[in-house]
């Protein structure tokens, strides 16, 4: 089997908005959701500024108080964006009123890291009051596919459930593979994304002592993707899922389709378990693929979501990677890192980054890369500095690079 996929809903927690509309509106307007760390004292940490979800209501969603305070913050966040691309989406997999079966709809949402808080909320438990003490909730709220499973259980979901983890490009290779599952006969439809809350004191001390972190002061010069003055990535929150449907199933129903996923391509570096292949070749192969795939010719007019994390090593093996899948057609792409806006989501990255892809194409807009003042002549290519540009645009690539050379790059059509 050889299906058409395309979107059927969308959903979002992020530092930028908490729900697609508000979220669109601050990309395109250049809204920097990066500040001062609000939610735990920063004074020891060699970091004091993150991406951090504001003014997030749970009860909005759909969310009970019990579930979310017993469930760690990445899960709430993903049943959160789940709930708005299922009403979205106008899925019902119920027995009564469905119009789906309930084993053709599937989860695929991942996280890299899973429920970090709570992992380190219960080993200080152990360490301090000891093993009777510890949550018999411990083990299904932590581990990372724990959030799929939830939103499963919400939405009678009896289809696929294949939570991924490739750290950074967690969400980007769970959809890619949803994606796969669907256009090849496995399910109808599929809720697919990532989400993350790995923002906390252990989780900064780690990145940050990994040298994998920028130690600017200045929150809202902080991300700086493709600038010579970078100096890391700046960590982030939340959530985003994509519903992906069978074409004729959803036209059949009378859905309004958002966009047509259509190309998807996964390499691994195999060089380094942090730094990513210096040569670009690994990645460009992942970004081919999926280009190849949606059927791009150099009429195109294409939008690529840049992993661009603002590392020194990231931005000019991912231009290279660019210019070794595109050729001279790189030179004429409309290229952008939302990371500017957003910090690094982690394993939603890929999710937050696929929906901003889908966004572009829909409205003709190509989102700005903020903070791009002084860019680095080895990243040489058009990243949209500052502003918002309008192009007629007919395709998207979302690129993701994830610790372990996990390479990952998912292409839409209008």
């Amino acid at each position: 089997m050889n299906r058409r996929v395309v979107v059927t809903g969308t959903g979002v927690i992020s530092p930028v908005g908490n729900n697609v509309e508000t979220f669109w509106k601050n990309i395109l307007d250049g809204v920097c959701g990066i500040d001062y760390i609000k939610a735990f004292p920063t004074e020891d940490l060699p970091v004091h500024i993150a991406g951090e979800v504001k003014d997030f209501n749970p009860a909005e969603f759909g969310i009970e108080p019990a579930f979310a305070r017993k469930q760690d913050k990445y899960t709430v966040f993903a049943v959160a964006a789940a709930f708005q691309a299922m009403k979205e989406s106008g899925l019902n997999s119920s027995e009564e009123g469905g119009n789906i079966d309930a084993f053709r709809l599937g989860v695929y949402v991942g996280s890299g890291i899973g429920g970090f808080s709570t992992q380190v909320r219960e080993m200080e438990k152990m360490m301090t009051d000891g093993p009777k003490w510890i949550s018999p909730l411990f083990i299904p709220t932590m581990i990372a596919n724990i959030a799929a499973g939830n939103i499963a259980i919400r939405h009678n979901a009896c289809g696929p459930c294949v939570p991924v983890v490739t750290a950074c490009a967690t969400s980007t290779n769970a959809i890619g593979e949803a994606y796969r599952a669907i256009k090849h006969g496995y399910a109808d439809a599929i809720i697919a994304g990532g989400a993350e809350a790995a923002t906390i004191p252990l989780g900064i001390a780690g990145f940050a002592n990994a040298k994998a972190l920028s130690r600017a002061e200045d929150p809202k010069y902080a991300s700086l993707p493709f600038n010579k003055n970078r100096g890391g990535f700046v960590m982030a929150e939340g959530a985003a899922m994509l519903v992906l449907e069978e074409y004729e199933h959803a036209k059949a129903r009378g859905a309004v389709i958002l966009g047509e996923i259509c190309g998807y391509g996964n390499t691994c570096d195999a060089h380094h378990v942090t730094a990513p292949r210096p040569d670009g070749k690994t990645q460009a192969a992942a970004i081919r693929m999926a280009l190849d795939e949606a059927g791009y010719t150099s009429d195109d007019v294409l939008y690529i979501n840049a992993h661009g994390t603002g590392t020194a090593l990231n931005d000019v093996s991912e231009t290279k990677a660019f210019k070794l899948a595109l050729g001279d057609d790189a030179y004429k792409a409309h290229i952008s890192s939302t990371k500017s806006m957003t910090g690094h989501m982690l394993g939603a990255a890929g999710a937050v980054e696929a929906l901003a892809s889908v966004l572009a194409l829909r409205d003709g807009i190509v989102p700005p890369t903020i903070n791009l003042d002084e860019q680095d002549p080895e990243c040489d290519l058009n990243y949209t500095p500052g502003k918002p540009v309008k192009a007629d645009l007919t395709i998207a690539i979302s690129d993701s690079l994830g610790f372990g050379g996990h390479n990952g790059c998912i292409a839409f059509r209008k």
